[in-house]
């Protein structure tokens, strides 16, 4: 584990970066100030970059879309790859017919809808309908009503044996400096708890998502593990998951982990990156150009 204090010394020596969203590239206050200078010097040395995210709240055009409005127009849909394509590939070859049931917003249900299944809020499940969910999915955190449709679930749950997929399996997010919101991960493993099963997740740390992301390369070009970097903000899901892969990795502390708690957390956690660096911003004086 090394720290740096200069993050151009570090992805100087990839071939491709993939970057975690939340917390390394933007946070509650938006785009991490100067952070498009980053994708301006990548795209100079001619790097390859995807942003690797846990984040089914949207679409990969809506996310990119999102990018560009808050000014960072390097990122296009090709370049993210979320944990809800994996769900999306799932439900494809598990799932015929019938209803999946979903928890989120009505743009992350792009993700079922891409598998040309029939989906359905848990709002709209009743009695009519119950016996035709063959599915559920945990997509985000937004888009429901927490009392009435998590009890709902509860009880569709404990009524109809059926796969449960969990597309986010972040537990929490920082909604301010000092403070955290509940992410769908979170409200998984509670109805989990509630319910005494154990349901089916997609994104970091588990291998699938590096495997998925590693795969789509692959495809059009030979890479192998040593040529790739994952750059995190989260010991336990980004570092954890390229350590378990076999990438590099580096600890951002523009996120979920602080400068303050770093060591702490590297020594109770075991969880060991290979670089720290304050952020993922290249700076100015650093572009040459």
């Amino acid at each position: 584990m090394k720290r740096i204090e200069n993050f151009k010394s570090i992805i100087d020596k990839y071939e491709i970066i993939f970057f975690d969203a939340f917390g390394v590239l933007k946070t509650y206050q938006g785009l991490v100030p100067g952070i498009q200078k980053t994708f301006e010097y990548l795209e100079a040395q001619g790097k390859e970059y995807y942003i690797v995210t846990n984040d089914a709240s949207r679409s990969p055009v809506q996310l990119a879309e999102s990018y560009h409005k808050a000014g960072l127009a390097n990122i296009t849909p090709d370049r993210i790859v979320s944990s809800g394509m994996l769900t999306k590939e799932y439900l494809g070859l598990k799932v015929e017919d019938g209803i999946v049931a979903f928890l989120g917003t009505p743009e992350s249900s792009h993700y079922i809808e891409g598998a040309g299944l029939h989906t359905l809020p848990v709002s709209a499940i009743n009695s009519d309908n119950i016996d035709k969910v063959n599915a559920m999915v945990f997509l985000d955190d937004e888009g429901f009503n927490w009392c009435d449709d998590l009890n709902k679930t509860v009880n569709i749950l404990r009524k109809r044996t059926i796969p449960v997929i969990v597309a986010n399996t972040d537990k929490a997010y920082p909604v301010s400096l000092a403070d955290v919101g509940i992410a769908i991960g979170g409200i998984a493993a509670m109805i989990e708890s509630i319910i005494g099963r154990q349901f089916i997740r997609f994104g970091k740390p588990d291998s699938q998502m590096f495997m998925f992301a590693y795969d789509l390369i692959r495809e059009y070009r030979p890479i192998n593990k040593t040529q790739i970097v994952m750059v995190g903000d989260t010991l336990q899901t980004d570092i954890l998951g390229g350590n378990k892969f076999g990438f590099d990795t580096v600890l951002v502390l523009s996120g979920n982990t602080l400068p303050k708690d770093v060591e702490n957390r590297i020594t109770s956690t075991g969880i060991v990156p290979t670089y720290i660096c304050d952020s993922a911003v290249v700076e100015l004086d650093e572009l040459g150009f």
